[in-house]
Formats: structure tokens, C-alpha cells, sequence
């Protein structure tokens, strides 16, 4: 058996590489060592905590709001084994239409892991230890990441957990610690939060999403401690024990110096991703490793050996589902023939929390750091009839301009459908619009995304209408 290509690794990165090489003529193959398509994102990562997300804001706003909007409830309770369920089966139906379009697309699917006997030649072992090989001309490794951890936290996946099992708690923790405050920890703990429970985050530096635009990790902080999260920042985790069904976080106060100590029923441990190359035998056909455990590729995302390509979580760059997309997509067209493109800088980054944080481009940090000039407004979501109308009046836009030029070169978004809103700003900033573009263009009243327009105004002119 022998194919154009193959694709080791079933995730948004690997499928949409799979898909769009039988869409240029390819004779595709994928391989997938678990029993169902979508890697992690689909399984156990994107889809499921999106789930639950929306879930716990449904009871939250129950509780909370309803009452507000005139909307009385008796007895209202969580019943966490059916939240559960239904997440589930929203993971079900998203892996099966991976299935349907592997069949659509007439792309060869193999289970088990897959391994490189040489170049050309992929190795898939099964569940039952049996093998088979095949032939591949080329060969792109999409085997994602796998959650990262502390050499001395004792990962029992009990009371010590990664995102993995926070995703089918059995019961809804008393007292949830969170150990890093980027996206995964703030989402997850959003959703405990909303349910009862209470929440610490344990961050290294002084600011939870510490990658993004410093003003939206301020508001952000301040949305979570009206949801009941505690933070514990520039705080070094020194070690975490587990005592029968409570869990000892212990501390250094980076700033003020002391211990640290804090005592609850579950730990959280979400520092981020390392990549996964685990059993793939790059060692037998010499593809290269930098020293993060991330494979090597140049511009065509191509590894040190020539028909090998990698993309996604296993390459340089954000770990970002969106991302892997968009890189297998390029090597497909690539080794197609064409000449496709990905400007990493218009990718955007988003949190799920509520609001939600979405982000394209540069921060304000960045801009100082690099000594571009550059002009900046700002449009709070309070000011917005839109916003008053469905109570959701935390947070703000912030567009970044050249100073010069009036190009934009980043938008910061924390507020209601900041997810959804931040494509408009891609879309502006792929065709390097300037912030005047944006403030000309009619927005629908009443929407949230008044407010980009809003903050156009502010940084072009400083002229906003409603402000």
C-alpha cells in the first residue's frame, strides 16, 4: 500500500491537512492512535470546555441575573452528572463528522501509533500490538501537545489533575487550586467558579493571561474576583502534596518573600503544553529537535528531512487549534505546488472566560519594547446601549495605531462576544486598514461591535460619539 502522503496525527491540524490534500488530488492516509478523530482540541481540550463553559454561564446567570430580567426560579440546582453527559455527546457529534469526512474525502484511515521505519515508510502499531506498514511519499507530523507539568507535582489525575480530568469531575470541588493563570486555568476555573466553587489562582508573574495585551489581564482579574477568584501572583510553586482528599499547595512570595500555603480538595495544574513526539522514531530518519522537544522547520514548515513537514503544537509558535489549521492548509498547497501564505501576527488569540479576552497583533508592551510609535483608543462597553440591554457591561476595546500611518497594528478586546467581534479586526488588519477605515464604516446599531468602531474613533481622532 502506498500514498501521496500521510498525516500522523488526527487533530484540527492533521485533519484539515488531510482534507485539503484530498482535495488537491492527494491519496491521503491519516493516522490516529486513539479511537476517535479530533486530537485533543476535539476530544479533550476546545470542544468539551466550551461545553461546559456555556453550561455553568446558563446556571450562573439562573442564580445571578434572572432575577434582574424579571425571570423568577425556584430550587435551582446543577446537576453536574448530566452537564457532564451533554458535553459529551457535543464531543460525540463533532468526532463523528470528522469520521464523515474522512469518508467523504476518501481519506484512509489507520488506527494505532504511527512511527517512521524510514523516510518513506510509516509504521502503524495497534491497540492489540499488531503492525502493518506503508508507504508514503511525503509526511506531515500533526501529533499536537500534551498538558505540561512540574517535575516534583505528583500527577494522580485524582485530586492532583490536568485539564483532562477537570473536564469529568464527579463531584464540584469545594476549593479548586489553580496552578498557572494563563488561558486553560481561567477558563476551567471559570466553570467550577460559576458552579460554587471556590477558586485560587497560583501565577508565576504578576499578571494572569500573561501573554496577552497587560490592560486585559487587569480587567480580566477584576471580572474573576466578582465571580469569587482569589490570586496568588508572582507566587513560585514549591511543592504540592496530597493528603487523603485534600491537596497542600506551597509557596514563594516572589515580592514580598514567605511562604505560601493554601489547602484545598483539588489541584489544578495548568502551566501549559509541551509538545508530543513520543514513539514517532524521528531518531530513525533524523528529523530534528530544538530544545524544547518542538520539531524544527523552516519557512514551509518543512523538517530537517525534506519530505517531512510539521505543523501545529509540535512546531514554534502559539498552541492555537485556529493555528495548526491554517499550517496544514499551507502544506498541503505548498506541496501542491502553490504558493499559500500565514502572517502568524493576524492569528488571534482568545479566552473563554466571561467576558471573554480576544486579541490580534501586537500589545501595547510589544510596540514599547520594539520603540514603534503608535497612538491608542479605547471604548468601554458600559457605553453601549447593546451591552446595557443584555446586562453585559464589563470591559473594554483597545485599538493600537501606527502613529504615523494610522495602520492598525493591535486590537485588545475584553467584553461580551469578544470571540466573534476580534474577526473583524483580522479581517481590517490583513488588508492594513487604518483605525480611520474602521470609524468609517457603518456599524449596526445596536451590536457590541459599535465598540470597535467606538475605539477607532478614540485612536484616529479622539473623537469617540459616545464617550
Amino acid at each position: 500500500m502506498s500514498y501521496d502522503i500521510t498525516i500522523i496525527g488526527s487533530g484540527p491540524g492533521g485533519y484539515v491537512a488531510a482534507i485539503r490534500c484530498a482535495q488537491l488530488g492527494m491519496k491521503t492516509a491519516l493516522v490516529e492512535k486513539y479511537s476517535t478523530l479530533g486530537g485533543t482540541c476535539l476530544n479533550v481540550g476546545c470542544i468539551p470546555s466550551k461545553a461546559l463553559l456555556d453550561s455553568s454561564e446558563h446556571f450562573h446567570n439562573a442564580e445571578k441575573t434572572f432575577k434582574k430580567h424579571g425571570i423568577g426560579l425556584e430550587n435551582l440546582s446543577v446537576d453536574l452528572d448530566t452537564m457532564i453527559g451533554r458535553k459529551d455527546e457535543v464531543v460525540k457529534q463533532t468526532c463523528d463528522g470528522i469520521e464523515f469526512l474522512m469518508k467523504k474525502n476518501k481519506i484512509d484511515v489507520h488506527r494505532g501509533i504511527g512511527s517512521f521505519v524510514d523516510a518513506k515508510t510509516i509504521k502503524v502499531t495497534a491497540e492489540d500490538g499488531s503492525e502493518s506498514t506503508f508507504s508514503s511519499e511525503k509526511t506531515i507530523i500533526a501529533t499536537g501537545s500534551k498538558p505540561a507539568n512540574l517535575p516534583f507535582i505528583n500527577l494522580d489525575k485524582e485530586r492532583v489533575i490536568t485539564s483532562t480530568e477537570a473536564l469529568k469531575l464527579k463531584e464540584i470541588p469545594k476549593h479548586m487550586i489553580v496552578i498557572g493563570g494563563g488561558v486553560i486555568g481561567v477558563e476551567l476555573g471559570s466553570v467550577y467558579a460559576r458552579l460554587g466553587a471556590k477558586v485560587t489562582v497560583v501565577e508565576y508573574l504578576d499578571s494572569i493571561i500573561p501573554t496577552m495585551d497587560g490592560t486585559m489581564g487587569k480587567e480580566l482579574t477584576k471580572s474573576l474576583k466578582k465571580l469569587g477568584f482569589k490570586f496568588s501572583l508572582s507566587t513560585k510553586v514549591t511543592s504540592v502534596e496530597r493528603d487523603g482528599d485534600e491537596v497542600i499547595v506551597k509557596g514563594e512570595d516572589l515580592k514580598k518573600g514567605g511562604e505560601v500555603e493554601l489547602r484545598g480538595d483539588y489541584c489544578l495544574v495548568s502551566i501549559g503544553r509541551s509538545p508530543y513526539t513520543k514513539g514517532l522514531g524521528l531518531e530513525n530518519v533524523g528529523v530534528k529537535l530544538d530544545d524544547r522537544g518542538r520539531v524544527e522547520v523552516n519557512e514551509n514548515l518543512q523538517t530537517s528531512v525534506p519530505n517531512i513537514y510539521a505543523i501545529g503544537d509540535v512546531v514554534k509558535g502559539a498552541m492555537l487549534a485556529h493555528k495548526a489549521e491554517e499550517e496544514g492548509t499551507f502544506v498541503a498547497e505548498t506541496v501542491a505546488g502553490q504558493k499559500p501564505h500565514i502572517n502568524y501576527n493576524l492569528i488571534p488569540g482568545v479566552v473563554y472566560t466571561w467576558p471573554e479576552v480576544a486579541a490580534v497583533g501586537q500589545t501595547e508592551e510589544q510596540l514599547k519594547e520594539a520603540g514603534r510609535k503608535y497612538k491608542k483608543g479605547a471604548f468601554p462597553f458600559k457605553a453601549l446601549g447593546r451591552a446595557r440591554a443584555s446586562m453585559d457591561i464589563e470591559g473594554q476595546v483597545k485599538v493600537l495605531a501606527d502613529a504615523e500611518t494610522d495602520e492598525i497594528l493591535g486590537v485588545h478586546i475584553i467584553g461580551p462576544r469578544a470571540a466573534d467581534m476580534i474577526a473583524e479586526a483580522v479581517v481590517a488588519m490583513e488588508y492594513r486598514a487604518s483605525a480611520e477605515d474602521i470609524s468609517r464604516m457603518s456599524h449596526a446599531h445596536p451590536t457590541f461591535t459599535e465598540a470597535l468602531k467606538e475605539a477607532c474613533l478614540d485612536a484616529t481622532e479622539k473623537r469617540p460619539i459616545h464617550m
